[in-house]
């Protein structure tokens, strides 16, 4: 089999978190941008914020919906994690994600043991 380029593995992990997504939380997202830099890989999604989250803004319960907002996160992190090795075939050390109730954002980041193997590593961005 051959190796796939950096960029087919980061359509492949959008597309996988969109479906992830979809069928844990029943969310349509909306765009995703998802690029590598050297054992960092960064990935933005839009509109994560679920129609309950929404709600409870618009009736004025902050804290509540932040505490929802953080045991959706405690879920669904693992499996973003799981669905990222999956992928590269490689381990993640380390993920770290924000959403912002205010823009319907999330960022991710995971920190990886090392580069996935693929097909044209000079297009990796390095970071030094």
């Amino acid at each position: 089999m051959e190796e796939q380029t950096i960029g087919q593995l980061e359509r492949e992990i959008s597309n996988r978190i969109r479906s992830l997504y979809n069928v844990k939380l029943g969310q349509r997202l909306g765009r995703i941008i998802c690029h590598f830099f050297d054992t960092q890989l960064v990935i933005t999604i839009e509109n994560t914020v679920t129609s309950a989250e929404k709600t409870l803004l618009r009736s004025g319960s902050d804290i509540l919906v932040e505490k929802v907002r953080l045991d959706l996160d405690k879920i669904i992190n693992p499996l973003i994690q799981k669905t990222i090795e999956e992928v590269i075939n490689k381990p993640v050390t380390d993920l770290m994600n924000y959403t912002s109730l205010a823009s319907g954002r999330t960022a991710v980041v995971a920190i990886l043991e090392q580069l996935p193997t693929v097909r044209n590593p000079r297009a990796i961005p390095k970071t030094n």
